[in-house]
């Protein structure tokens, strides 16, 4: 099989992360990187010899990719995305899929018209602990999940939203909290209990005076199959607490992970200090 032709909109911090695998995976060729900053793009093209690109119209005519990965701020997903997926290319989008659920349903809207694949980025899904409490839900070892509690005291300072210039602002990130650090973690407590029905919370900036986006954020939560949950989710916790996602089961079993021991991972500004682990098992026998 012949390696799929790949290129990159992006190129940030995240943005570097996935040029490196592009670069690296025998599947990939590597072959355009496209930013509005055409000096980001060059660099990208002098580290990893693609051909460099200020415009996704351009890239996708020249460079002729299959696929493409999106690592622009959450605002600026659907336009590419779109663009991408009219030129018949698969997409690959960092998360949020959106800022906004009418920018989601274009995006979905336009791949499903093109018949290509559109994904975002859930690799937290991957993390062994987080597999091995998917298949004992799975499984059935805990009964039906009933109660599903994520819980994330976190911390960001005033360095990390000055670090880009989109970051704490309606108009360039589209959210906070929830939107932002708390992504993965949402994914995966409806991964495990599936669909919502209804939600209600409220959301607060608590001590950072200096963003205009919500920093803490409380939600109930009554999903379809008549499960219970529950979200407690702040980045005001200096430096850093945990979070975690556990699931409570009908036969009274609960499983749980750790995801972050400390603040949560900020990609390309840190390195994982501890490892996931499963801090919650109580699975008769095991």
């Amino acid at each position: 099989m012949e390696p799929i032709r790949t290129a990159l909109i992006g190129c940030g911090k995240v943005g570097s992360i996935h040029a490196q695998a592009l670069a690296m995976l025998a599947e990939s060729k590597f072959v355009a990187a496209c930013d509005a900053d055409p000096a980001r793009s060059q660099n990208f093209a002098t580290r990893y010899g693609v051909e460099p690109f200020d415009s996704v119209e351009q890239m996708l005519a020249r460079a002729a990719p299959e696929a493409v990965t999106i690592c622009t701020p959450h605002p600026l997903h659907e336009e590419p995305c779109v663009l991408a997926a009219s030129a018949g290319v698969h997409i690959l989008v960092e998360k949020p899929l959106a800022s906004s659920l009418a920018a989601c349903d274009r995006m979905i809207a336009a791949s499903e018209k093109s018949k290509v694949k559109l994904g975002v980025v859930s690799q937290r899904r991957l993390l062994e602990p987080v597999q091995r409490m998917k298949a004992a839900i799975d499984a059935g070892k805990i009964g039906a999940p009933i109660l599903g509690v994520f819980q994330m005291f976190s911390w960001r300072d005033e360095a990390y939203y000055r670090s880009d210039p989109w970051r704490g602002k309606w108009s360039t990130e589209g959210g906070g909290v929830l939107v932002n650090q708390s992504a993965h973690h949402l994914d995966l407590l409806q991964w495990f209990m599936g669909p919502i029905d209804e939600i209600s919370g409220y959301w607060a900036n608590l001590n950072h005076p200096y963003i205009e986006v919500d920093d803490t954020a409380l939600a109930m939560i009554r999903f379809k199959s008549g499960a219970l949950g529950s979200i407690v989710t702040s980045i005001s916790q200096k430096p850093g607490i945990y979070a975690k996602i556990h699931v409570h089961g009908a036969n009274g079993a609960s499983v749980g992970v750790e995801t972050d021991s400390g603040a949560t991972f900020v990609a390309g500004m840190t390195s994982v200090a501890a490892p996931p682990l499963n801090d919650l098992w109580t699975i008769p026998g095991e």
